[in-house]
């Protein structure tokens, strides 16, 4: 998080988040600064306006966006959730580094993150098994060779 100076959300987690995080300090949760603080771009086709401490609304051609924004200076643009904001980055080739927290829980219904989405080759940069059984992946695109 330390590098990460805008942060990507879609309408239901803006909602979400904005609603719960908004009214928040450093006392009740140490993630409630960040989260206030940054520069938060919310991705939406039916939010008229967003209201949220350091909010821009972007209604129209997103992917064109989100690439200007990876093309000026500053640090890492995260996307937290919005799965249908991360599926739109991923088949624009917006994504540069993937990282997921893959939990020890088999769901056998929800919304898939990758659905969809073709092939898209990854490197992996990083396995770390964390303390409560969670597994952290850090993934790069890759433009090498694909594999089985």
């Amino acid at each position: 998080m330390a590098a990460t100076d805008t942060v990507l959300l879609g309408r239901r987690l803006y909602e979400e988040w904005s609603a719960y995080w908004s009214g928040k300090g450093a006392d009740d949760d140490p993630f409630a600064d960040f989260i206030n603080d940054v520069h938060k771009i919310v991705v939406s086709t039916t939010l008229e306006s967003v209201g949220w401490r350091n909010a821009t609304l972007v209604r129209g051609d997103a992917e064109s966006a989100i690439a200007r924004l990876k093309q000026g200076e500053g640090g890492d643009i995260a996307v937290n959730g919005s799965i249908t904001l991360a599926r739109s980055l991923l088949r624009s080739g917006l994504v540069d580094e993937l990282r997921l927290l893959l939990f020890p829980v088999i769901v056998g219904s929800g919304r898939r993150l990758f659905e969809d989405l073709g092939e898209i080759p990854l490197r992996l940069i990083e396995a770390k098994p964390l303390p409560t059984g969670v597994v952290s992946l850090t993934y790069r695109r890759s433009d090498g060779p694909r594999s089985a």
